[in-house]
């Protein structure tokens, strides 16, 4: 069995097939997905889709690109949430410099203000990290406490960076990217890191898998992100599944 420990069920696009989605990714060996949410107004649909199914999981928190609707109502709102069994981690939070760098500062401060609700809680912690390797080190090696289980989503970085985090404690998560043929630091990373630290995700709908890049993707699909692992480090995929299972469960806390 494997855990999809990123994927973005609750949108729109899968509405209309979301019971045959759950099916087939059964079908193909998932075990549970987790619904990360990515900004206030989908709060309340991210916890009402997670409940759908023993299956599911999810996670409170405000994405990066949504930094400036971030408020004191807006992180009590995250902390009332949390009560609720179904609700595993902060997240998906972070630092994204890719599309905008207008304010910058206004997502240090929104990521700083989630570590620490992750701290207090202790939720595990689902970071978003584009193009802003430095600081989301820097914030989190600051303020993440010493026992906060924290999840490098989407990880993009190279063998180095990578090994910094996991010097930290942190897991490192792949995806569809992993599959593409031009993912060399994606490959280097995979081949070299300790396999303690590696999630599977699948960030539905985006990031598509080889043989279905630039379709739109589903848990399901994580099969061929497994594949690709076994080549990469020579292993059975049955290894991949079973190593990064534990993985998950020992990272989200799930029993």
């Amino acid at each position: 069995m494997i855990i999809d420990t990123h994927a973005h069920i609750d949108f729109d696009e899968y509405a209309d097939k979301f019971e045959q989605m759950l099916v087939c990714a059964k079908e193909n060996n998932v075990e549970n997905i987790i619904i990360p949410a990515v900004e206030p107004t989908t709060f309340e649909r991210v916890l009402k889709t997670a409940e759908k199914s023993q299956m599911l999981y999810c996670a409170m928190g405000v994405h990066p690109s949504e930094a400036k609707t971030y408020n004191d109502e807006v992180e009590q709102t995250i902390i009332e949430y949390c009560k609720s069994k179904k609700v595993v981690a902060i997240g998906e939070c972070g630092l994204d410099y890719y599309w905008d760098k207008s304010f910058n500062d206004i997502q240090k401060e929104v990521f700083v203000r989630q570590i620490r609700i992750a701290n207090e809680l202790h939720k595990t912690l689902i970071v978003h990290d584009r193009e802003a390797h430095l600081d989301t080190l820097t914030l989190l090696k600051e303020n993440a406490s010493k026992e906060l289980s924290v999840v490098m989503h989407c990880f993009s970085g190279s063998y180095e960076f990578g090994m910094e985090c996991i010097n930290q404690g942190y897991y490192l998560a792949f995806g569809g990217v992993s599959t593409f043929k031009n993912a060399k630091k994606a490959h280097e990373v995979i081949e070299r890191m300790p396999l303690e630290y590696l999630l599977l995700e699948t960030d539905s709908p985006y990031l598509t898998p080889e043989p279905f890049r630039g379709k739109e993707n589903q848990p399901a699909y994580l099969k061929y992100v497994v594949e690709k692992i076994a080549s990469l480090r020579n292993i059975s995929p049955n290894e991949v599944e079973e190593i990064t299972t534990n993985n998950a469960k020992r990272a989200f806390n799930l029993v």
